[in-house]
């Protein structure tokens, strides 16, 4: 089978599931081609080059996957739509939100979500300014969320031993910080109701915070 760069980004985005990101290598991925490592040079110059086009084809597919808003849809559903969207999407691979934190997307996906996005935003009454903003917010806020909660949950249902509740409580001084040792049950649990409550503030936030022609 012909060796392209859409064959070697499907393979690396299946061994990222399997190996996750500190064990994805360009070894590794060429070991499942069957064929020598150089041979991914000619499509990569670097491991970077390479997650910068596994981000881009899962923003791909994540856009092919919702298409463009519903111009019936109200603003704030589509914003909360799109945030639980994004979520599900970095969730479905390990270490997926830290393969696309700071990426940089390589064809026009980027562009054409973007232009839906502020296009619904705008028709809403928001500035481009605060549009703009608005989507950076619940973006960001997203990735960082799932990047914190992958560290906790690396695979579905798999806890990381780092974030045990009960080893951390040994080692809070439960009289000196007794807020500290309760937080560890709102911060470590329950991360599909966190992520619904993070996403009323923003929403909220934009509505009462940005100005908004009615």
């Amino acid at each position: 089978m012909r060796l392209d760069p859409e064959r070697v980004v499907r393979t690396a985005l299946r061994l990222l599931n399997e190996e996750g990101l500190e064990g994805l290598t360009l070894r590794r991925i060429a070991q499942e081609l069957e064929v020598q490592a150089p041979a991914l040079y000619w499509h990569f110059k670097s491991k970077q080059d390479l997650i910068d086009e596994m981000a881009t084809t899962m923003f791909r597919d994540l856009v092919k996957a919702t298409g463009e808003p519903d111009a019936g849809q109200p603003w704030d559903e589509w914003m909360a739509q799109s945030g639980r969207s994004l979520r599900q999407m970095l969730l479905s691979y390990r270490d997926g939100a830290r393969v696309f934190s700071g990426t940089y997307l390589t064809d026009n996906t980027l562009y054409e979500a973007l232009e839906w996005a502020l296009q619904k935003l705008t028709s809403a009454g928001f500035s481009l300014r605060d549009a703009v903003r608005g989507y950076n917010i619940l973006s960001s806020y997203t990735v960082g969320f799932v990047i914190e909660e992958q560290a906790v949950y690396p695979r579905k249902g798999e806890r990381n031993a780092q974030y045990d509740l009960n080893q951390r409580a040994k080692r809070i001084d439960a009289k000196k910080f007794p807020l500290a040792l309760a937080a560890g049950k709102e911060a470590f649990t329950d991360f599909d109701d966190r992520f619904e409550s993070g996403l009323r503030v923003i929403i909220s936030g934009m509505d009462q915070s940005f100005s908004r022609k009615r």
